[in-house]
């Protein structure tokens, strides 16, 4: 017998033979979980009221029973109307009764140890601005439509700082709480503290998700008019430049050109936008070089971190200044792709310790004798 036939007759037996290569009978009442979830996904109820949505799906990964309980384990992909170019994920806990043999969905949450979305954590509040989507959930924090009057006019200032294309648009999410924000990021609170808002979303340029700007309503409460334009101009900056923004460009770039974007055209001095490196100057403590990555960790001592990020607007503002908004926006493109050094001796004419030098002196020009 050739040897093709040989391998194929124990696997004809093997079709034949009862039990032999045959799984567990799938659960009726399994798939009377999946069919409810499905079918309760695709009703308005299970949406966010007001939330403009393209896409809305529950993808069942497991179910487990308990007499007439069940919870069934999930993925919902969804996507925003006019803000997302690819589905969001959020891993569900869908929690489901049986009554007449029929199963009926009666929670839903995050999984254990995923973010909640903003609609778990209360009522939601959607309001369209001209360049923004504002939600705000449960009641608490910054009214939605006066964010939205504050995205509205820091989205074309990020344009007009990066006239590069990008969708021109932001989701903003305001949570009723510090604690709050901290849980929709993953992270623990005090690692916000200070900090009036953050920007999410991927590098590279790869379709996903919107970016999302989240506000932490205790620090962003507290600012001017001028500092809620600061604020998010800066975060707005984020997403306009992050298809140009890889795990190659240094973070001393990032911030400070978002910083940079925000300040611009402002009559604001050094000395009172960087109060904090002013203070180290002054006291004679000069920074020996431009700000390290690690400098921007998240929780790390609030006057450290004031003083890096103060630190890469400066040196921003240096590069514009001497060299002109086009050679900042170039270098900015160019280091998310190549060596920082070579981004710098071919738009800048100098290297890496030129630039610290040069922005060392600066330092000393505008800080040193501030008030």
């Amino acid at each position: 017998m050739p040897p093709a036939r040989r391998a194929a007759a124990p696997l004809a037996l093997c079709l034949l033979a009862a039990g032999c290569a045959a799984g567990p009978a799938p659960d009726p009442a399994e798939r009377d979980v999946r069919t409810a979830v499905a079918a309760w996904a695709g009703q308005p109820s299970a949406r966010p009221a007001g939330l403009p949505l393209a896409q809305w799906a529950y993808e069942v990964t497991g179910v487990r029973r308990d007499g007439p309980r069940a919870t069934a384990t999930a993925e919902l992909r969804y996507r925003i109307d006019g803000y997302d170019t690819a589905p969001a994920g959020s891993a569900r806990e869908v929690r489901l009764t049986q009554s007449a043999g029929r199963w009926t969905v009666t929670g839903d949450t995050a999984a254990p140890g995923a973010p909640p979305q903003p609609w778990d954590q209360g009522p939601l509040e959607v309001v369209r601005g001209a360049h923004a989507l504002v939600l705000r959930a449960g009641r608490g924090g910054p009214h939605p439509a006066d964010v939205a009057a504050d995205a509205d006019r820091a989205v074309p200032a990020a344009s007009a700082a990066w006239p590069r294309p990008w969708a021109g648009r932001v989701v903003v999410l305001v949570p009723p709480t510090q604690e709050a924000m901290a849980a929709l990021l993953g992270r623990p609170p005090a690692a916000y503290t200070g900090m009036a808002a953050v920007t999410t979303g991927s590098t590279g340029g790869a379709a996903g998700p919107a970016d999302r700007i989240v506000v932490n309503p205790a620090a962003y409460s507290q600012l001017s008019a001028a500092g809620r334009s600061v604020v998010l101009t800066h975060e707005a900056t984020h997403a306009a430049t992050r298809r140009a923004t890889t795990e190659r460009t240094p973070l001393w770039l990032s911030e400070g050109f978002a910083d940079w974007a925000a300040y611009r055209g402002t009559p604001t001095a050094p000395a009172d936008a960087a109060p904090a490196l002013a203070r180290a100057v002054r006291r004679g403590d000069l920074p020996a070089g431009l700000p390290a990555d690690r400098d921007f960790a998240f929780g790390a001592d609030p006057d450290a971190l004031a003083r890096a990020y103060e630190g890469a607007w400066l040196a921003c503002r240096l590069i514009a200044e001497s060299r002109g908004d086009g050679a900042l926006v170039r270098l900015y493109e160019r280091a998310g792709r190549e060596p920082l050094d070579t981004a710098l001796g071919e738009e800048l004419g100098l290297d890496g310790a030129e630039l610290a030098r040069a922005w060392r002196e600066r330092l000393r020009t505008e800080l040193a004798a501030a008030p």
